[in-house]
């Protein structure tokens, strides 16, 4: 059911009140809120009505309301297809160009923490081996031929593998031809047992071959696994009471000193139709179960020809969604501009 006017009004003085305060929010609130100048009784009912379908709870009895998750994705929808506003902070800094990427990205987690008032976490560029370029095959000696494997972003691997005879050049020049007509240009995830198998029984005595090659190339997506992670603000957890609960707050902590739950949310992030899009998860929508009580908003940054980094914003569900959105906007357009800055210089 999509919402009138004035219960859109409504709910989004709720929602802009309990962001500022945490407190829940009662009707005479919101007459003095909003310009609708309705009685607090006309409130209280479109109060009831937002209530009823789902947009807003009522934690204690006789009290006021604050946002539902539904509420807040309401909020967070029309706020981002209306506000592109871009916040302009931070610019300068971005502009200096840091000799080391580490610590470049060390200090936008750390001046986003202070900006904010939230966690903050930026990963390392690192490219997204999508598609196969192509694979050579190249004999070594009479037992043992070379393999390099390149896949987007010119990523090179080579890989000896072990042979039980002496290969001729027509053996070899068939086996390249076989490998590369099949995958050349395939994205990686398009390569499974069937066409495996279908190789396997082309390359005919040679199918082991075939079978050691795609296990190299298997190698070469899982090279690069750990994931560079660099977080600050993790201490800001516990300037908002709902998260400072003993364990809500340690199970966060942890999270930001191990890391390895972040890689889920990176991946979440950068696993989608849209790679460029802001992402806002509230609630249950986050893939990290430690953080369901928080908002967490991420943004991928492109370094160029496949290389990309994500950056994220974790807080209460009463973020300022508007100032976190606007922030994420400039600091992507920043960092993507800097690869393609150096390209045309270069």
């Amino acid at each position: 059911m999509q919402l009138d006017e004035r219960k859109t009004k409504i709910l989004q003085a709720i929602i802009r009140n309990y962001l500022e305060t945490g407190e829940p929010v009662g009707s005479r609130t919101i007459s003095k809120y909003t310009d609708l100048n309705l009685s607090s009784a006309t409130i209280r009912n479109e109060m009831a009505d937002l209530e009823e379908l789902g947009y807003i709870i009522q934690p204690h009895t006789s009290a006021g309301r604050i946002p539902s998750d539904k509420g807040y994705r309401l909020y967070v929808d029309s706020m981002m297809q209306e506000n592109e506003r871009q916040v302009e902070e931070l610019k300068e800094m971005l502009v200096e160009k840091e000799e080391k990427m580490d610590h470049l990205l060390k200090q936008v987690a750390k001046v986003l923490a202070n900006n904010t008032n939230y966690a903050t976490m930026v990963t390392a560029p690192r490219y997204q081996r999508n598609k196969l370029k192509f694979i050579q095959l190249s004999k070594v000696d009479a037992k043992q031929i070379l393999a390099v494997i390149v896949v987007e972003g010119n990523v090179i691997k080579n890989s000896i593998i072990p042979v039980e005879e002496n290969l001729n050049e027509e053996t070899m020049l068939k086996l390249n031809i076989l490998l590369n007509t099949h995958l050349n240009g395939l994205p990686i995830e398009e390569i499974n047992l069937g066409m495996v198998t279908a190789l396997k029984q082309q390359a005919g005595v040679h199918g082991s071959i075939i079978g050691d090659v795609i296990d190299a190339v298997a190698e070469t997506i899982k090279e690069d696994e750990d994931l560079e992670i660099y977080t600050s603000g993790a201490n800001n957890i516990f300037k908002y009471p709902e998260l400072a609960v003993q364990d809500k707050a340690s199970e966060l902590i942890n999270a930001f000193e191990e890391k390895q739950l972040l890689s889920k949310l990176v991946e979440d992030s950068q696993d989608s139709s849209n790679n460029n899009e802001i992402k806002v998860y509230i609630g249950e929508e986050a893939p990290i179960q430690t953080m369901k009580d928080c908002s967490i908003v991420t943004a991928n940054y492109e370094f160029g020809d496949g290389m990309r980094g994500t950056i994220g914003i974790i807080g209460p569900k009463r973020m300022d969604y508007d100032k976190v959105v606007g922030t994420l906007k400039s600091i992507k357009v920043q960092l993507d501009s800097m690869y393609n800055d150096d390209s045309q210089k270069g």
